[in-house]
């Protein structure tokens, strides 16, 4: 086996829950943006994350002055200094905020038990989309950075430490101002994929006999939030939990009275707009089209 092979085997022993994620991210992703997205978006969002690590522990922009400890080098890959797996998490960390982000702002109709989230290649596009998928990927952090900074507590290791400690657990302001940058850079790079024709191509079609397949990436979201707050009390973080299931119970709440909201407002016309932009989406398989609508119910509400 060669050293990169045996560096990146390195990686996968160490990092299982990263690439458990990150699998979700290319089921989620290859149904919600077609598979050629998907694959693209994989490098393009490792190199900004790789370029903005770099910039960092050299220039202390955009995250403010921190550093690497190369406590697994020789064990797992590292890239110029900066551990390979970390990159591949911006991927599936942008990818979920941007989802989430789409299923808030969407109209969302519903079947039976199944929730369908009526997104628009306008919407996609939108910088409201760009400007709210960026905050929730640093609000992420927000939750994620006190814990992983705390690594030699648990099975992520001592890996980076702030050249000054800051007020937020150790977190210094400018981590989460520097997340906030690199979210929208990232959001503007899944806008520019969205928008090339090069890479047009619905996801395969048995992924959308899937139930509630199209909450894949609103689920990831919760899910890293579920683990990343699992991980704290378990190391003895009370006050540091407390504080995180506070912020994510809060968005949370402000989530489930939204979407409350809308399920009352859908319209048969949303759901039209919809399938025509998406004919391969789960939805047209499960909701009527307008002609059905109209007899489902006399407001034009989709249930």
């Amino acid at each position: 086996m060669s050293e990169g092979l045996r560096l990146l085997w390195g990686t996968v022993v160490l990092r299982p829950y990263v690439f458990a994620f990150l699998l979700v991210y290319l089921v989620g992703a290859t149904y919600h943006l077609g598979w050629r997205r998907t694959l693209a978006f994989v490098p393009v969002g490792f190199g900004i994350s790789w370029l903005s690590e770099l910039a960092s522990i050299h220039w202390g922009f955009p995250y403010g002055h921190y550093y690497f400890i190369p406590a697994t080098v020789g064990r797992e890959l590292w890239v110029a200094g900066v551990p390979f797996m970390d990159g591949l998490s911006y991927v599936f960390l942008s990818y979920c905020s941007y989802a989430t982000a789409l299923f808030l702002l969407s109209p969302v109709a519903r079947r039976g038990a199944e929730l369908f989230v009526l997104e628009t290649r306008e919407l996609r596009r939108s910088w409201r989309t760009i400007l709210l998928g960026a905050f929730l990927f640093m609000f992420l952090d927000v939750v994620i950075d006190p814990v992983t900074l705390r690594g030699s507590r648990w099975f992520l290791g001592q890996i980076y430490g702030y050249r000054e400690t800051g007020a937020y657990f150790g977190v210094p302001a400018s981590n989460f101002l520097g997340w906030f940058l690199v979210g929208l850079a990232l959001m503007a790079a899944l806008r520019v994929l969205d928008q090339s024709s090069l890479l047009e191509g619905e996801g395969p079609q048995p992924l959308r006999r899937v139930p509630a397949i199209g909450l894949l990436g609103p689920a990831l979201f919760v899910a890293v939030l579920v683990f990343v707050l699992s991980v704290t009390f378990w190391i003895g973080e009370v006050v540091q939990g407390l504080v995180g299931v506070l912020l994510v119970g809060a968005l949370l709440l402000v989530a489930l009275v939204v979407t409350r909201g809308k399920l009352d407002r859908v319209t048969a016309a949303q759901v039209e707009d919809h399938l025509a932009q998406f004919p391969q989406s789960r939805a047209a398989l499960r909701l009527p089209r307008a002609d059905d609508a109209r007899r489902v119910g006399r407001n034009r509400r989709v249930r």
